[in-house]
């Protein structure tokens, strides 16, 4: 018999009315709707009929200082994501949640709803949050390091994944004859006390049906990397060039064998925002257009902000300024190095590297036919830089139809992405192991790195 092809994985990143920081702008799109239910769960339904493994929520707990000029704003995770699982049945439901400034009892047993509520298609998109703003909202003056994010981050796991374990399977009963609803036995206390967190548990919810929910991470700093290795699987990443997912894909799979797991435990998906034309040149046009409908002001704030340097002061025709080392930044320290990378790489003016940011934020942006994209995964998924891809729309809902009419057919026809779902819970899509129940894996007690 031979062996089965290895299939790519797909993920769907839904960001309002697109990626594009001037997607509001761009004809077609449908920023009015961004807080309409109706809008998502047409989105959600064409993601599904598409075969997509999942739909991934972003969120932030802070407005941005330029709202003037951006429409990166929307509806809470778990409140929509509950919504999309009443209309769908088989796609996973990605939702964003920060460990800086959440509780883990509030956290498992959000998600341990959402879990039962789909069915087992549940993700955690686990977050330490980036930046000041959203400490001031938080009774803080200041944001946390960056190495103390993490390192409450692997407490708050340690804490989530004990409730999830505090119900045994099988502690449901329902005895009507007997009066027995659960046995007490197998829903106990999880009894933390650390440095952060004390939690008595257990979690007033039984075990999701997935175990623990898909721990999916998106840091891609050395702590970031640590910290996926050791618990996350699936990675939110971004690079632009294939040598540089090369060089991240073969380091963290590498990693996982300090922790007992192998390269299939963990699937790394890169960001990529597709700008699709029927040619070329069309698909070029296109992102010269959007780009043209960027604000600098809104775009400086942004660079401003990955950079940890006020922009505002230079010239948009020139270089970037002198800036700071990678030790002196406290947010996404993996985002700060790549976008310094592309902009002496390529030789960028700050008007040039706005643009080229607009639509991914550092996330690789290609314009191109959907042969042509397609024939990008490919060589990226072959040639050992991903097992799958974070696919943003620079703009919505027209850039979900025009990747679904046209890269993912190109990519069935090559064997590479599934044409039917084989599985039922976002576990299965990813090729994941249901997470054992501590009780019955003899001798290793509450070890996350049982995963699969």
């Amino acid at each position: 018999m031979s062996k089965q092809k290895r299939q790519l994985h797909l993920n769907l990143f839904l960001m309002n009315v697109g990626h594009h920081e001037a997607a509001w702008r761009y004809k077609g799109t449908r920023p009015e709707r961004i807080t309409d239910l109706r809008y998502y769960q047409e989105l959600a339904r064409a993601a599904e009929s598409a075969k997509f493994d999942s739909i991934f929520l972003a969120d932030g707990l802070a407005v941005n200082r330029h709202i003037k000029h951006g429409a990166f704003v929307g509806l809470e995770p778990f409140t929509l994501l509950s919504a999309l699982a009443a209309v769908t049945e088989r796609i996973g439901l990605i939702g964003t949640v920060s460990t800086t400034y959440n509780e883990p009892y509030h956290v498992a047993r959000k998600f341990a709803s959402l879990d039962h509520i789909s069915n087992g298609r549940a993700g955690w998109n686990i977050v330490t949050s980036g930046s000041v703003f959203e400490a001031n909202n938080f009774n803080r003056d200041t944001h946390p390091e960056h190495h103390k994010r993490y390192e409450r981050a692997a407490e708050f796991l340690e804490v989530t994944t004990g409730l999830w374990d505090s119900w045994r399977d099988d502690a449901l009963v329902v005895d009507r004859e007997s009066g027995v609803f659960a046995d007490p036995d197998k829903v106990q206390p999880i009894g933390h006390a650390g440095e952060h967190f004390q939690v008595r548990g257990p979690l007033n919810i039984p075990r999701p049906p997935q175990g623990y929910p898909v721990l999916v991470q998106a840091g891609s700093s050395e702590d970031g990397k640590a910290f996926a290795a050791r618990y996350a699987e699936a990675i939110f990443t971004a690079q632009q060039t294939l040598e540089e997912a090369q060089l991240f894909y073969s380091d963290v799979k590498a990693r996982l064998l300090r922790y007992g797991r192998t390269p299939d435990q963990l699937k790394i998906l890169p960001g990529i925002c597709p700008v699709i034309g029927a040619t070329e040149s069309e698909a070029r046009e296109k992102e010269q257009e959007i780009n043209e409908l960027t604000v600098p002001e809104y775009g400086l704030n942004q660079l401003s902000n990955m950079l940890g340097v006020d922009l505002y002061t230079y010239p948009l025709d020139g270089p970037l300024p002198e800036l700071p080392s990678l030790d002196e930044i406290n947010g996404n320290k993996s985002r700060f190095q790549l976008v310094i990378d592309l902009a002496q790489r390529e030789h960028l003016t700050i008007r040039q590297l706005l643009h080229r940011l607009a639509g991914g934020r550092g996330h690789r942006t290609y314009a191109g036919t959907a042969v042509q994209i397609a024939d990008q995964l490919e060589e990226w998924f072959q040639g050992g830089g991903a097992d799958g891809f974070n696919v943003m729309p620079p703009y919505l809902p027209r850039g979900l139809e025009e990747f679904a009419a046209g890269v993912i057919p190109e990519l069935q026809r090559r064997g590479l992405f599934r044409t039917e779902y084989s599985g039922t819970t976002l576990r299965g899509h990813l090729g994941l192991e249901r997470p054992a129940h501590p009780a019955q894996v003899e001798g290793l007690g509450r070890n996350i790195a049982v995963n699969g």
